[in-house]
């Protein structure tokens, strides 16, 4: 429809973002040095009705830091990422409301 992207990669995109931000905020609490990040992300998609499947992600991390603390990081970060968490752990989504504007002449 020409806006450019769909819900499922702002799905992935809303991964890869919250472990980046979470990557660079336990960074700076842990004092460790990250200097840049890169993230891919990844799902199937399949089943009726449809959904992400299989979603995994990719880190690459330069820094000053020793590497064993690097890693550390981001396997805090892996625990603690809201998004993924939230995926993970099967956050229930509901339809609250709706609010329906007909044409009358429709």
């Amino acid at each position: 429809m020409g806006i450019g992207f769909n819900g499922g990669e702002l799905l992935l995109l809303a991964v890869g973002a919250c472990y980046c931000n979470d990557l660079f905020r336990e960074a700076q609490r842990l004092q460790v040095d990250v200097k840049n990040v890169h993230i891919d992300v990844e799902a199937d998609w399949g089943g009726d009705p449809v959904r992400a499947k299989n979603v995994s992600f990719s880190v690459h991390v330069e820094g000053g830091s020793p590497k064993p603390q690097i890693e550390e990081l981001i396997r805090h970060v892996d625990r603690v990422a809201e998004i993924p968490n939230s995926l993970r752990l099967g956050t229930e989504v509901s339809l609250s409301r709706y609010e329906i504007v007909s044409d009358p002449q429709a």
